[in-house]
């Protein structure tokens, strides 16, 4: 297998596609060395070519809306990442730039030969079609489904009695009661060791060191158990606000979707009117 042609195996877009459908498209791939500081493209252009990143690095940005303001670095792509693929399908404009800081090594897949294989390989279109469908449909139950979760709950109901355990070790050593209890222990441990006739670990408190040691020897690991499960609990929190957020952006594109069609519909109302009272006179 080629270098390129793994390359196209990485392409959601071409996931479904068989080895001599990939072959075929690598045929048309038109190698591009970038010269450090160039601009390949910037938002609003035409969108023409899908790119992907034999070796270095490009950065997607968003122009910046005052002047004299830095542009938004939205992401940097490396080996193997691709970027512009939707202009092999619509003919819409760029929605972000992207330059070349440092030089990189791309492959570039144009639309009118992508679109010319289509023409002798209907196949191929039949493959994207099956990409597509899927991806409407994970976004059709994404805006069916709720995205926000009760990530505390949900955890605390699958915690295991071990953990339970851990968590409330963990709470209880950050805490007051804990700080207090030790201290009122060790006051009372040497007072009564201070009186001879009481004397039953004197000094240099072998028993009490021990003790502290076998509590700090029980407490650590319990308390990493704790730390860990909280980081797992975050990362689930930081899951669930991807997904909310994921919802929103495609409900918001659904939304101006719909007020665009909405407009264009006007617009030709409007214009039938116009077209109507002027033929009555």
């Amino acid at each position: 297998m080629t270098a390129y042609l793994q390359l196209l195996k990485r392409v959601p877009l071409f996931q479904d596609f068989s080895d001599s459908d990939l072959g075929e498209l690598e045929q048309l791939l038109l190698p591009r060395k970038v010269v450090p500081g160039t601009l390949l493209f910037s938002k609003g252009e035409h969108g023409g070519s899908m790119f992907i990143v034999v070796s270095g690095k490009v950065r997607v940005l968003l122009p910046a809306t005052q002047q004299g303001a830095a542009p938004v670095m939205l992401q940097e792509l490396g080996e193997g990442e691709f970027f512009g693929e939707m202009a092999l399908i619509d003919n819409e404009p760029r929605s972000a730039s992207v330059d070349v800081p440092h030089g990189a090594e791309l492959v570039e897949l144009t639309r009118d030969s992508f679109i010319a294989q289509l023409d002798r390989s209907p196949r191929i279109g039949i493959s994207m079609l099956a990409v597509m469908s899927r991806r409407l449909r994970t976004a059709a139950e994404l805006l069916g489904t709720p995205a926000s979760r009760d990530i505390n709950r949900e955890s605390d109901e699958q915690q295991t009695w071990s953990q339970k355990l851990a968590d409330r070790v963990a709470q209880w050593n950050g805490s007051w009661s804990f700080l207090i209890l030790l201290i009122v222990s060790t006051a009372l441990w040497t007072g009564v060791n201070a009186v001879p006739g009481l004397q039953f670990d004197p000094y240099p408190y072998q028993f009490f060191n021990f003790f502290l040691a076998f509590l700090v020897a029980v407490q650590g690991p319990l308390l990493m158990m704790s730390q860990n499960r909280q980081v797992l609990k975050e990362r689930l929190h930081a899951e669930a606000d991807y997904r909310v957020n994921l919802k929103n952006e495609t409900g918001i594109g659904q939304v101006l979707l719909e007020l665009a069609e909405l407009r264009r519909e006007l617009a030709e109302v409007r214009q039938a009117t116009v077209t109507k009272v002027g033929g009555a006179k």
